[in-house]
């Protein structure tokens, strides 16, 4: 196949930015003809990077929702998200002009596949930012609980006060044209899941939490919500094809896959067990919230948290502002309407987060709607089109087949449960 793809820069940018660790990989990002110079060992560091996310926070609710056999829908998913990933690899394979995920798309289903996957990715990115404004509101007004103030005749809540803040934050950062500095805190990604699940621990055994829930088996009405928040530990898959191209050695991106699945795997069922046994149906859709607040281990983990979103927002609001910007005339294109569009945006995130402050819900809806297709679903029609085996009856024919019928489940089922719980906490 030589087919030419379309080259649209905002698209290059990967869906969570956070995974670009230096200056190099973020040049590979943003012109991925870049020479491909990144180790193997760089690649699993940014691949764990790219999958370790806020998703830690979620599974412990995720398990309580679901009840202990849910942990195998979290192993199945995991499992069908690492072959997705090896799909991706092979669609890549089969032509070298793909650089990018929409790339992918386009080669498949020509402009609408790149049209869907474009959409479905700038969506998860504006999502995941709105529910890191909840993420810092609900945690700050845990650490300072204000019951509400009046401010120019307004009466505002103290966790949406909080969230007004944090916008104001981290709007200064969302101006900047060179991301850099940020890239190199945000891309702390594995070693700010590490902390928390150790000072989890630590709070568990050494400072009088204990682990002594026995928590259900399983609760079949908590599975859809379980399953979507699974799947949204999962969402990485738009960065793989910058990944692969940034590697030295492509033929071992497999193993790169390998390696982060099964580490961010056992990461993230630790941190469901652990604060399942701690906390049982109790816990919290943040396990933060649930950590009593005058330990050293429970205030580690808390600030571990508040920290990364704040550097991260502003390299996930990057590929929608570059997308906006795009559909501007020319004379439009400068510095002043690059600062009114990211300002526009980190406005309606806000409006958003303080209309819809319901972190576990929001993250099980972008798991439900956006990561399954994203990371599981689309890979598999764009293989089964670009390699033509939907013409052949064979087992692995069968076997995408399959995954594709439950993505469609696990999507319809956590989307209509996740807006049934938004819904009825409005």
């Amino acid at each position: 196949m030589t087919e030419k793809l379309s080259n649209n820069p905002s698209l290059n940018v990967p869906l969570l930015s956070e995974w670009n660790h230096h200056d190099e990989e973020k040049a590979i990002a943003s012109h991925p003809s870049t020479k491909n110079t990144v180790s193997f060992f760089r690649t699993c560091l940014n691949g764990l990077n790219a999958i370790s996310g806020v998703g830690i926070l979620s599974v412990p609710y995720a398990l309580a929702s679901g009840g202990w056999l849910s942990l195998v829908l979290l192993f199945a998913i995991a499992a069908a998200a690492f072959y997705t990933g090896t799909l991706i690899k092979r669609c890549m394979d089969k032509n070298s002009n793909i650089k990018t995920y929409p790339d992918i798309g386009e080669l498949a289903f020509g402009k609408i596949g790149r049209l869907i996957i474009s959409v479905s990715m700038y969506t998860e990115l504006y999502l995941v930012s709105i529910g890191f404004l909840i993420l810092e509101g609900d945690n700050l007004n845990n650490l300072c609980p204000i019951e509400e103030v009046q401010i120019a005749g307004f009466v505002i809540g103290g966790k949406q006060l909080f969230v007004i803040l944090v916008a104001l934050i981290i709007l200064p950062t969302v101006w900047l044209d060179n991301l850099s500095m940020l890239s190199y805190v945000s891309a702390s990604g594995v070693f700010a899941s590490a902390v928390i699940i150790l000072s989890i621990s630590w709070t568990g055994t050494s400072d009088g939490v204990g682990f002594h829930q026995k928590g259900t088996l399983v609760n079949w009405r908590g599975i859809p919500t379980a399953v979507s928040l699974y799947a949204f530990c999962y969402c990485a898959h738009p960065v793989f094809p910058t990944l692969y191209n940034s590697m030295t050695n492509k033929h071992q991106f497999s193993n790169v896959l390998l390696v982060c699945f099964l580490l961010t795997t056992v990461g993230y069922a630790s941190m469901a067990i652990i604060g399942y046994l701690m906390f049982g149906a109790d816990v919290e859709s943040q396990v933060t919230l649930n950590l009593p607040l005058n330990k050293v281990s429970s205030k580690l983990a808390i600030y571990t948290t508040l920290v990364n979103p704040i550097s991260k927002f502003a390299l996930m609001a990057t590929p929608i502002t570059n997308a906006l910007k795009d559909l501007l005339p020319r004379a439009y294109k400068n510095r002043a309407t690059n600062i009114l569009v990211s300002t526009v945006l980190v406005i309606s995130a806000t409006i958003v987060a303080l209309s819809v402050p319901f972190f576990g819900d929001l993250m099980s809806l972008v798991g439900a709607f956006l990561s399954v297709t994203a990371s599981i679903l689309l890979p598999c029609l764009c293989y089964l089109k670009i390699s033509g085996t939907y013409n052949e009856f064979g087992c692995e024919t069968i076997a995408i087949v399959t995954i594709i019928v439950a993505a469609i489940a696990m999507g319809i089922s956590g989307t209509y449960t996740s807006v049934m719980e938004i819904v009825h906490h409005l």
